[in-house]
């Protein structure tokens, strides 16, 4: 059913701010800007090698702008929702139906470039929230290719090699990402240094993971989408870039993979916690 995360969605307050945060953390500007789906918010795309990470602000005062602005109140900018990539949305609404998903019925949905004009055309169905444990989960079905990813500096973002949800019950997630979503699972760890439980989950050519506290224990609070580690080519000269342009970052260090190398990038990320990372 699903056989790629198409994008990520992040909630800011300030469009071109967050414009201004992630061209400076990606190295590469957006490629595409518009009024999203259905009114009241704005958007701005980077796509990447694997993914796009999409941008979303509240823009007038009409329905969907407040509710977006109620979200970003409550919970503050950051990870906002995910979207899958799927080859046929009605097959896959009635997987969904069957499993007690309970997705919304299947939508078309288009959006116009304020640069270019070109168009992007898309159909898309919605899992209850509920019923994905507080996790905004869409599946997409793209009928226009994504655009090109732009060239990015020295040290950019290439593409995303974790996506990180958080779970107090991760018994529960593993049913809902494994058996109900269809991911395949890679790994399920624990390991007291850490103080976590982490599973992860193959979805195209990156991880969905699943992080547990140890010491918290289980209960049936939500999960919680976290956070982002995007791949880069070279640490090194992503840190020179970064702090060349004020964002603090930490010092590059090995990785928990072998063979890989990752820093903590501590602000400009919209309140999403962030790493970037070489691949082995």
């Amino acid at each position: 059913m699903i056989h790629a995360l198409d994008h990520v969605v992040i909630a800011v307050r300030d469009l071109d701010a967050g414009i201004d945060a992630y061209q400076r953390l990606l190295g590469g500007p957006p490629c595409w800007r518009a009024e999203a789906a259905g009114g009241g918010a704005e958007t701005a795309v980077f796509q990447l090698a694997n993914v796009a990470a999409e941008l979303i602000a509240p823009t007038g005062n009409g329905p969907g702008a407040e509710r977006l602005r109620a979200v970003l109140d409550a919970q503050g900018e950051g990870l906002a929702s995910l979207a899958f990539a799927v080859d046929d949305v009605e097959r896959a609404h009635r997987r969904l139906t069957r499993l007690g998903l309970h997705p919304e019925p299947v939508v078309a949905a288009e959006s116009v470039d304020r640069v270019s004009g070109g168009r992007r055309r898309w159909r898309r169905t919605r899992a209850a929230t509920a019923a994905t444990h507080g996790v905004r989960v869409f599946l997409i079905e793209r009928e226009t290719s994504p655009p090109t990813p732009p060239p990015a500096a020295p040290g950019g973002g290439t593409g995303l090699d974790h996506v990180v949800i958080r779970t107090p019950d991760p018994e529960r997630a593993a049913a809902l990402y494994g058996a109900r979503l269809g991911l395949d699972m890679r790994l399920d760890r624990s390991n007291p240094a850490w103080g976590a439980r982490l599973m992860f989950f193959r979805c195209g050519d990156l991880i969905v993971e699943l992080a547990h506290d140890l010491r918290a224990g289980v209960s049936d609070g939500p999960d919680r989408l976290w956070g982002l580690s995007w791949r880069t080519d070279d640490p090194a000269a992503a840190i020179i870039r970064l702090r060349a342009a004020g964002v603090d970052v930490s010092e590059a260090r090995p990785g928990r993979k072998p063979g890989t190398q990752v820093f903590t990038v501590r602000d400009g990320t919209c309140g999403v916690p962030t790493l970037m990372l070489q691949p082995s």
